[in-house]
C-alpha cells in the first residue's frame, strides 16, 4: 500500500442540529464524532490529514490542535469544491487520498484499507467509492455496478428510473483516489445543476467519460456510514455505537444481563467473566478487570476496578476511584479520587473522597471522609484491617492506623494510632421518666385545644 493522506470534510456547522457547537464535535459515546473517525484513520498511519473547515472552524481547530492540517472552504459550494481546498496542503503528495466526512464517524479502518487495496488492483480504477445497502434506500444515490464491482453508473434517487431505483447499493460519498489524479479530475467538475454546486461524485462520471472505470467496495454493515445531521440522527448514532460496543464486550467474554440498558463510553475496557447487571452507565476512562460484578443502577467514570470486585447496586465511582482486587463497594456508596485496598469493603451509604483505604479494612454505613475545608482538599488514610464504625466522620487530613477501630458515631479530627480504638461522642445523659411526663403534658395540651 502506498502512502496515504486523508481529507475530512467538516466545513458545515450543522444547521439542523440547532447548536452553538460544531456538528462534528457533538459527542457519541462521550467523544466528539471527528475523534472517532481520526482514530480509525490512525491505523493506516496517514502521511497527512487535512480537515476542511468553514463556520465555527475555531472550535474544530481547538479540538484537534496541530495533529492535522486545515484548509478553509469559504463560501461552501459543494463537496467537490470542499475537497479542492486541500490542494495546497497536498500539492506534492503522490500517494492515495481517502475522502471522509466528519459527521460519518464509524467507518472502520479495515473498510478504508479495502478501498485502498481495490484502488491498486489490476483494472486500475480511477476512483473507488464506498457503497452500502441501507434498510431504506429512498434518500440515497445509487451505484450501478457489475459483478466485479466496476461502476457502470452513479445516479441520484430523484434522477433514477424504475430499474435503477430497484438497485439497493447506495453511495456513501466516501472515496479513495490516487493523489496524482484527484485534483485534475476535480478541476473539471462543473456546477451545472439545480443547486449550483460542485459535486464530488462527478469525478466518477468524468473518469467514465475518459474511458476509465471506477469501482465500488461495499461495507459489511450499513451502520458504518451512518451520518449525523440532526438531533434524532445523533441519538441514532449513539444507539448504533452502543450496539457495536455491547456485542464487542459480550464477544470478549462478559455477561450483560440486559444489554439494551447498559451504556459504554468510547474507551471502556471490560475483562473476561465480568457480569454487568441492568441500567449501568460507564463514563470515559473506566477499566474493569475479570471476574467482577457491576450491579444494577451503578455509574462509573474515570475508575479502575480490579479483579474479583463487586460494585453496587446504586454505586457511583468518580474519577480517580481505584478498587483493588476483591474489594467491594455497595449500595449508595460514592468514591472519588480514592483507593480501596485489596479485600476492603464499603457496603452502604458512604462517601470516600481523596482517601486511601488499606487492605481488608471495613468502612461502616454512613461513613464520610470530610475532605474539603472550603478552600483545599485534604487526604484521609485508613490502614490495613481498620474498622470504621457506622455514621463516622473522618475530618481530613487524618490517618487511621492499621487494625484501629473508630467507634460508631465518631467525628475524628486527629490521627488514630495502629491498633488504637477511638470514640468521639458526647456523654449520654439519661433522665428517667422524662419522656412519659413529656407525652402526658403534650396530650393534655392537645385535648384542651379541641
Amino acid at each position: 500500500m502506498k502512502n496515504v493522506a486523508t481529507v475530512i470534510l467538516a466545513a458545515g456547522k450543522g444547521t439542523r442540529l440547532k447548536s452553538g457547537l460544531h456538528k462534528v464535535l457533538h459527542p457519541v459515546a462521550g467523544r466528539a464524532m471527528i475523534h472517532h473517525l481520526i482514530d480509525a484513520t490512525a491505523e493506516l498511519a496517514p502521511e497527512k490529514t487535512v480537515v476542511i473547515v468553514g463556520e465555527y472552524r475555531e472550535q474544530v481547530q481547538d479540538a484537534l490542535g496541530d495533529r492535522v492540517a486545515y484548509a478553509v472552504q469559504e463560501p461552501q459550494l459543494g463537496t467537490g469544491h470542499a475537497v479542492q481546498q486541500a490542494q495546497e496542503e497536498l500539492r506534492d503528495f503522490q500517494g492515495d487520498v481517502l475522502i471522509l466526512y466528519g459527521d460519518v464517524p464509524f467507518v472502520k479502518a479495515a473498510t478504508m484499507r479495502a478501498m485502498l487495496e481495490r484502488l491498486h488492483q489490476a483494472d486500475a480504477p480511477a476512483v473507488v467509492v464506498l457503497g452500502f445497502r441501507p434498510p431504506d434506500t429512498l434518500r440515497y444515490g445509487r451505484v450501478i455496478a457489475d459483478r466485479f464491482g466496476r461502476i457502470e453508473k452513479m445516479v441520484e434517487h430523484k434522477d433514477a428510473n424504475e430499474a435503477e431505483r430497484a438497485c439497493t447499493l447506495c453511495n456513501s460519498g466516501v472515496m479513495a483516489v490516487k493523489g496524482s489524479e484527484l485534483f485534475e479530475l476535480l478541476s473539471r467538475v462543473g456546477n451545472q445543476n439545480s443547486q449550483g454546486e460542485y459535486y464530488l461524485t462527478d469525478i466518477v462520471n468524468l473518469a467514465t467519460a475518459d474511458g476509465r472505470n471506477s469501482a465500488v467496495v461495499e461495507c459489511e454493515d450499513h451502520r458504518e456510514v451512518t451520518g449525523v445531521n440532526s438531533r434524532a440522527e445523533l441519538a441514532g448514532a449513539e444507539r448504533e455505537w452502543q450496539e457495536f460496543k455491547r456485542a464487542e464486550v459480550m464477544d470478549g467474554g462478559a455477561t450483560l444481563k440486559a444489554p439494551d440498558t447498559v451504556f459504554f463510553s468510547w474507551d471502556t475496557e471490560i475483562g473476561e467473566d465480568v457480569t454487568i447487571e441492568p441500567n449501568v452507565v460507564f463514563g470515559p476512562g473506566v477499566k474493569v478487570a475479570s471476574n467482577t460484578r457491576i450491579r444494577a443502577f451503578s455509574h462509573l467514570e474515570g475508575a479502575t476496578v480490579g479483579e474479583g470486585c463487586e460494585v453496587g447496586p446504586y454505586a457511583r465511582l468518580r474519577p480517580g476511584a481505584v478498587l483493588e482486587a476483591k474489594s467491594k463497594v455497595g449500595n449508595f456508596v460514592e468514591i472519588k479520587n480514592a483507593t480501596l485496598g485489596e479485600g476492603a469493603k464499603a457496603n452502604h451509604l458512604t462517601y470516600l473522597g481523596d482517601a486511601t483505604v488499606g487492605a481488608a479494612a471495613n468502612i461502616g454505613a454512613g461513613t464520610i471522609t470530610c475532605n474539603y475545608d472550603g478552600y483545599f482538599k485534604h487526604k484521609t488514610e485508613i490502614g490495613d484491617r481498620a474498622f470504621i464504625g457506622s455514621n463516622s466522620a473522618l475530618i481530613a487530613p487524618v490517618r487511621i492506623g492499621a487494625d484501629a477501630i473508630v467507634a460508631a458515631g465518631s467525628a475524628v479530627s486527629r490521627d488514630v494510632a495502629d491498633g488504637e480504638m477511638r470514640m468521639v461522642r458526647a456523654e449520654q445523659l439519661v433522665k428517667p421518666g422524662w419522656a412519659d411526663r413529656f407525652h402526658d403534658a403534650m396530650k393534655k395540651k392537645k385535648a384542651e385545644k379541641k
